[in-house]
Parts: C-alpha cells; structure tokens; sequence
C-alpha cells in the first residue's frame, strides 16, 4: 500500500485517539445489538491511473489470443467480425503509437453457423466409472464450459453465468474452445467429476447444430492524441471520486486517512458525521443495502480502488 506522507501521517497519529474516544470508530469497542455495521475497504493501486485504464490482452489462448488477432486488425482504422463473441471488452482503452483510442463492438448483421454444442447431465456417485475424468486436470477452454455447465445445474439455471449459455448448453465460439477436447468430440459420453471423490459427476454430450449468430465488428474510435489529454479522458471517464485534503472537514479528513492507512474503517449505525460526509464524498449512498465495490479514488497524489459493505446481524 502506498504510504501517506509523513504530514499526513502524523496528523493521523494525532487524532486516532481522540477519534476512537470520541466513539467514531465503533469498530474498536464492537458493534451494538442489531445495528448494522458499515465498512469501507480502501486499497492502493500500485500503477499510475493512465497505466491501469490501459487494456492489454492476457497470453492465454482463450481470451488473449483472439484479443490480440483483433487489436491487431483494428489499429489504427480497421475492423474486426466475430460470430457470437466479442473478442475485445466494450470501452476499452488502448494505446498505438502515442494514441489513444477505446474500443467498441457493434452488431452488423447475423449469420448461421454450424456450432458444436455442450450439455451434461447428472450421474449418481455410485454410477460414476472408473475411468471418470477430474474437471482440473483438463485444460482450461475445455474445463471451464464444464464448470459453468455444473454452476448452472446445482442452482437450477439462477447462477450468474447463465447468460453464457444458449438455453442449458454451452456453444463452443472461441477458437481456443473449438479446438479443445470438447471440440473435437473427445469427451462425448464420458463422465467428468467435479471432485476427486466423484461427487458433482456429469456425462457429457456433445451434438453439433447452426446456430443464428449475431455478427460482432469491433473498431477502434481515437479519444487522445498524447499522453497528457488521455489522463484527462480517465480522470472524468474513469474515476470515481477525485479529492485533497484541504478540501475535505477536518474529521472527515482524519477518517478517509484511517481507512486508507489501515486499508478498512468501519462503525457501527448511526453514523457518525464524519464517516456520512467521507460516504457522500465517495459518492456511496448510505441508504443503499447493496454492495458499493472497485470504485476508483485519487487522494493526495495516491491511486485507490474502495468499496463499501454493510453487515446487518441476523
């Protein structure tokens, strides 16, 4: 974690105790009966933020591979078409000879397509066979459709990822997908675990149909010319709140600098005045039960990601 200045430091050491005493950190002597508890988790940022809005492709054949294939393309002024994938993140921001530009996806058509297509279904323990296959020692284009596959039938199609799915299968679109285990046919009507004592066993059916494909055309809009107006485009795109510390109330000053000190501040309702004014700051609606997470700050030349948590006691 990025260090406060000394000045900074100091003045926190100064007013910790008189903060605690004061019972603005309710944290310290725990949390009354019923009352929900409030915690806002501060966390440094160890790149500059014009570095950490930069997208980079990751190496890995999956998501990497065909992001780089598109990037390539796209820079500066092409484009590239994918069937039923996107193979860059919407508004992404990249660099290509001292330009900047952010990325877009938009649908210019559709097309059918003759897809390989994922489904399991369940198998008892006692029916699993010896030859059953452990999910983590396949690689992982093909281990991860047969994870999403297992997430999506042990909650009855509410997990999160369903919308991967076209109804209860997996439709294999990526080329790193296509050319696994599950693509080439492999493990058509074999068993798969998801544990090594065989709880969590599926069979694995895989059938080929044309699917009606959207067409996906990815381009790249330029939005800065140098370094310095790019900086600029992230602070207002990208930032959540931008603050210093000569324009924040002394006790709401001496809590956002605990937190980010210690990487968490938490009291216990009602709030104190302090801790109000830090959420109104952040831009976190006190009242709002939802999570409020990886916001971004810049504080007294420090880069922070926070997030803002409540914990009613059942």
């Amino acid at each position: 974690m990025r260090p406060l200045s000394r000045r900074r430091a100091l003045h926190l050491a100064g007013t910790a105790t008189l903060g605690t005493l004061a019972g603005c950190s309710a944290s310290v002597f725990g949390s009354e009966d019923g009352q929900p508890e409030y915690t806002l988790n501060i966390d440094s940022i160890d790149v500059s933020p014009v570095e950490h809005a930069l997208y980079k492709p990751d190496n890995d054949d999956l998501f990497g591979q065909p992001a780089t294939i598109a990037l390539d393309e796209i820079l500066p002024t092409g484009r590239h078409t994918t069937y039923g994938y996107k193979p860059l993140p919407d508004d992404a921001y990249v660099e290509h000879e001292d330009t900047y530009y952010q990325t877009e996806n938009i649908v210019t058509g559709r097309r059918d397509v003759k897809r390989t297509v994922v489904q399991v279904s369940p198998v008892d323990k006692d029916d699993v066979p010896d030859n059953a296959i452990l999910v983590d020692s396949l690689q992982r284009p093909t281990a991860r459709v047969l994870k999403i596959l297992h997430s999506y039938t042990q909650t009855d199609g509410t997990t999160s990822s369903a919308d991967l799915l076209h109804g209860d299968a997996y439709v294999l679109r990526r080329p790193a997908e296509q050319q696994s285990r599950l693509g080439s046919g492999d493990l058509n009507g074999r068993v798969v675990t998801m544990t090594d004592s065989g709880t969590w066993a599926y069979r694995v059916h895989v059938t080929r149909e044309v699917i009606t494909e959207p067409a996906y055309t990815a381009l790249a809009i330029p939005v800065a010319d140098s370094r310095e107006t790019f900086r600029e485009v992230v602070f207002e795109s990208r930032i959540d709140a931008e603050l210093a510390p000569e324009n924040i109330p002394q006790n709401a000053q001496r809590i956002l600098e605990e937190a980010i000190a210690k990487g968490q501040y938490a009291e216990t309702a009602p709030l104190s005045t302090g801790f109000k004014t830090v959420l109104e700051l952040l831009g976190v609606d006190e009242t709002d039960s939802q999570v409020m997470n990886g916001r971004l700050l810049w504080y007294d030349e420090g880069y922070y990601r926070y997030s803002r948590y409540i914990n009613t006691p059942s």
